[in-house]
C-alpha cells in the first residue's frame, strides 16, 4: 500500500508541475499533505513534519547558496567571465577554440548558477562564432556540456549541496570526486560529440549577440580566475589536508577551517567585493544593490529545495523510505544505479534537475546506511541521473533552442543527446570510482 501511495504522490507531483503548471514549491506541499493524510498522519503531524524537513535542509544551505549567488553576480557584472573567455581563447588559439570555451565554461560554471552562466556565456560564443566564421552549435554545445555538469555534479550549486546535506556526505570529497567524474563526461558530451555537429550552420539570432564590455574596463585575468575559483581551492585544500596530512597541527587546523563551505564562500565574496567591485571603481551602494538582486534571483530555488526537504521528511516519518530501502535491497540492484534511475525518471517527467535530485534523495537516503555505499558517490549518481535527456519540459531546452536558432528536431538531436551523454557517462564514472573508493 505504501508503494502505491508513493507512486501516486510522485505522479501527482509531475502532473501538478508539468500539466497544471502549479508552482513547484506549492506542488511539493500539496503532495506532502496528501501523502501524510493517506498514511494516517493527522494535520498537526503533517505540519510538524513539513516544518522540520524544510528547516533541516534550508538551515545548512541558505547561507552557502546565498553567498554563491552573490559571487556569481559579482563575476557576471564585473566582466570577469568575459575576461576569462577572451584570455583562454587567445591562449588556446583558433584551432583549439572548442577546448578553450569548454575550459572557460567549466571555470565560470562552478561559481555561477546555470541560468546566469548560460545567458552570460552564450553571447560570447555567438560573438566568437561570428568572428571566426564557425558554426555556433559546434563551438557552443561543448561549453554548454561543461555548464550542465557543474550544475548537476558540483557544489556550490544548489542541488549538489542539498544532496550532500541529505546524504551526510563530505562536501570537499564530493567536489573532488565530482571533478574526476566531470572530466570524461564533458569531453565525450562536448568536444567529441561536437565533431558530429559541424553541419549545423544555423545563424544565431542577432538579438542575443549582446555588446561585450570594453577590454580596458574588464578586471585582470588573475583577479577573474582567482576570485571565481577561490571557493574550489579552499574547499579542495581542506579535504586534501584531512586525507594527506597526519595528526593535528596548526597549519592543518587553519586550512581545514578556511575550507568549511560557509567560511570559504564568505571569504570569497568579501574578496570579490574588493577585486571585482571596489577596485574597479564601484561604490558599496552599487555593489550592495547587485548582491540584493542576486538573492532575489535564487528565492524560488530555495523554496523548491525547502519543499523537497518537506517531502523527504514526510517519506521518512511515514516509514515509506525505510520500506523502499529494504525492498530494493532484496532486488539486488546497486544503490548507485537505483539513485541514478529514479532521478533520471523524475528528470524526464518533470524537467527540473533540482526537483529530480532532491525528490530522489528523499526516497533513496536510507539505502546509504543499509548498504554502506559511499555517500559522496551517491550524490554524484543522483546528480548524473538528474541531467538525463532534457526535453520540452526543461527551460534549458528552450534557452538553447532560441539562442542558437534551432528547430525543435535539431534541439533534440543536439541538446537532448548531449544531456543524455553527460548523464550516462557520469553514471559510468561513478561506478569506476566506486571500485577504488570505499
Amino acid at each position: 500500500m505504501l508503494y502505491i501511495i508513493l507512486l501516486t504522490g510522485i505522479a501527482l507531483l509531475i502532473v501538478l508541475i508539468t500539466g497544471v503548471k502549479l508552482n513547484p514549491f506549492v506542488s511539493f506541499l500539496v503532495v506532502c499533505v496528501l501523502i501524510g493524510l493517506a498514511t494516517g498522519m493527522n494535520t498537526t503531524q503533517i505540519a510538524n513534519s513539513i516544518q522540520k524537513g524544510v528547516g533541516d535542509i534550508l538551515g545548512s544551505l541558505v547561507a552557502i547558496i546565498g553567498l554563491g549567488s552573490m559571487l556569481g553576480k559579482l563575476v557576471a557584472d564585473s566582466g570577469a567571465a568575459q575576461r576569462i573567455a577572451n584570455g583562454l581563447v587567445k591562449s588556446f588559439g583558433k584551432k583549439n577554440l572548442v577546448w578553450a570555451l569548454v575550459v572557460t565554461a567549466f571555470i565560470i560554471g562552478i561559481p555561477l548558477f546555470y541560468n546566469v552562466a548560460f545567458v552570460i556565456f552564450v553571447p560570447l560564443i555567438i560573438g566568437i562564432s561570428t568572428r571566426y566564421k564557425l558554426p555556433a552549435v559546434y563551438i557552443g554545445l561543448p561549453a554548454m556540456s561543461a555548464l550542465s555538469v557543474t550544475h548537476g555534479y558540483l557544489p556550490p550549486h544548489p542541488s549538489p549541496v542539498a544532496l550532500v546535506q541529505q546524504f551526510h556526505a563530505d562536501l570537499g570529497l564530493t567536489l573532488l570526486y565530482g571533478m574526476i567524474v566531470a572530466i570524461p563526461a564533458i569531453i565525450l558530451a562536448g568536444p567529441v560529440f561536437a565533431t558530429t555537429l559541424k553541419n549545423y550552420t544555423n545563424k544565431p539570432l542577432d538579438t542575443f549577440a549582446t555588446a561585450p564590455i570594453p577590454e580596458e574596463e574588464l578586471p585582470s585575468m588573475f583577479a577573474s580566475i582567482f576570485t571565481a575559483f577561490l571557493p574550489v581551492i579552499l574547499i579542495a585544500a581542506a579535504s586534501l589536508f584531512q586525507v594527506l596530512v597526519p595528526g593535528d597541527n596548526t597549519l592543518k587546523h587553519i586550512v581545514v577551517s578556511l575550507g568549511e563551505p560557509l567560511t570559504a564562500m564568505l571569504i570569497t565574496v568579501i574578496i570579490a567585493i574588493y577585486t571585482l567591485g571596489i577596485r574597479r571603481g564601484k561604490s558599496m551602494k552599487q555593489i550592495g544593490s547587485g548582491l540584493t538582486d542576486a538573492i532575489k534571483d535564487i528565492a524560488m530555488i530555495m523554496f523548491i529545495i525547502g519543499g523537497a526537504g518537506g517531502l523527504k521528511q514526510i517519506l521518512t516519518d511515514t516509514g515509506i523510505s525505510e520500506q523502499i530501502a529494504a525492498s530494493l535491497q532484496t532486488m539486488q540492484l546497486h544503490p548507485l544505479f537505483v539513485a541514478w534511475t529514479i532521478a533520471a525518471i523524475i528528470r524526464v517527467c518533470v524537467g527540473s534537475a533540482t526537483v529530480a535530485g532532491l525528490t530522489t534523495a528523499g526516497i533513496v537516503a536510507p539505502l546509504i546506511a543499509s548498504s554502506g555505499v559511499n555517500p559522496c558517490l551517491m550524490v554524484l549518481a543522483t546528480g548524473a541521473g538528474s541531467l538525463m535527456f532534457s526535453h520540452v519540459n526543461d527551460p534549458g531546452f528552450w534557452l538553447f533552442k532560441e539562442y542558437f536558432n534551432l528547430s525543435f528536431k535539431q534541439t533534440i538531436k543536439t541538446w537532448s543527446i548531449m544531456e543524455t551523454i553527460v548523464s550516462v557517462v557520469g553514471l559510468i564514472g561513478v561506478f569506476v570510482l566506486n571500485y577504488f573508493v570505499k
